[in-house]
């Protein structure tokens, strides 16, 4: 079973209506970097199940069936009275998207270290944190107690997902990445996210200082130009893009996670070991599923993460 924690909440795209300036137009999706990748992983056929606390309003509501509809265990789970953060969500002539939060004081921003469960089912196998929940109070220093707690147990996945609308201090997210890498098994960055906090840097210089810092393999996401991936082995790799017709690139960030759980789940290579001895043929295997997966998810609206059917997969036994 993966575990994924934090992000929980409605994304309301803008909507073109045709009305003119003094009315907007919203579409609400279920959303939150984290709980996406737990969506793909389900969709994808792994046991999936979600920590966070989630609120009893409308969006919280929605939330919790959105999640009984994908198959997410909702076991970990804390319920609260704080309302869902929102994310506005505009897009660029390019499908880019832009984000205006609500998030203040809201539920999956309030997970305090006694929400964290001191016991795991055995069947636990690896757990995912990402974005906002890793630098806001409580709920990071609830997430970084909850990785110091299962390191070593347990493989920990961790995806920065930098947004600095939310936490502008880019310096309190390279401190928060020193803390969280040691502990990682398996990092993954946008490049656009690198640019933030790491500019004029190269990606092989940042790649290394990574793998020095403790994850056994490490993803970089370049949108249209594809991915790079290093393993503590010494092997790295680098494929294109595949081409498609964006719609936008909401969530395909979070399909290229899920996709490379998945694989290492299915491969039996979810472990800081099994991770270790891939051979290069196998990286490249790995990095080019994971696009081929994220491509699906930029072909459509929102983060409509692709099921094993979408890949030419077959069901899982």
């Amino acid at each position: 079973m993966f575990l994924s924690c934090g992000d929980a909440l409605f994304d309301l795209f803008e909507v073109q209506d045709g009305r003119g300036p003094a009315s907007v137009a919203l579409e609400g999706r279920v959303g939150g970097s984290p709980l996406n990748v737990a969506l793909g992983l389900a969709r994808l056929g792994h046991p999936s199940a979600f920590f966070t606390k989630v609120s009893g309003d409308l969006f919280g509501r929605r939330i919790r069936a959105f999640m009984q509809d994908e198959g997410i265990d909702q076991r970990f789970l804390v319920p609260t009275t704080r309302g869902t953060t929102l994310a506005v969500v505009s897009l660029t002539p390019e499908g880019t998207p832009h984000y205006d939060f609500h998030i203040e004081g809201t539920a999956d921003r309030s997970i305090e270290v006694a929400d964290v469960p001191e016991h795991f089912p055995d069947d636990l196998s690896a757990i995912h944190i990402a974005s906002y929940s890793t630098v806001t109070e409580p709920t990071a220093s609830a997430l970084l107690h909850l990785i110091g707690q299962e390191s070593g147990r347990r493989f920990i996945s961790y995806d920065p997902n930098i947004r600095a609308t939310i936490e502008p201090d880019l310096d309190l997210w390279r401190e928060r990445m020193a803390r969280i890498l040691p502990k990682a098994t398996l990092v993954k960055a946008s490049e656009e996210d690198l640019q933030q906090i790491h500019p004029g840097r190269s990606l092989d210089s940042v790649l290394s200082d990574w793998m020095s810092a403790g994850p056994a393999i490490a993803l970089v996401t370049r949108g249209e130009n594809g991915a790079i991936a290093a393993t503590a082995g010494g092997h790295e790799v680098q494929l294109p893009g595949v081409a498609v017709t964006v719609v936008d690139t909401v969530g395909a960030g979070d399909t290229f996670q899920a996709a490379a759980l998945a694989f290492l789940s299915e491969r039996g290579r979810l472990s800081r070991e099994g991770v270790t001895a891939m051979s290069p043929a196998e990286l490249e295997e790995l990095v080019g599923f994971a696009i081929r997966a994220a491509a699906i998810t930029c072909g459509r609206r929102g983060a409509d993460l692709p099921r094993r059917a979408d890949l030419g997969l077959q069901p899982l036994a």
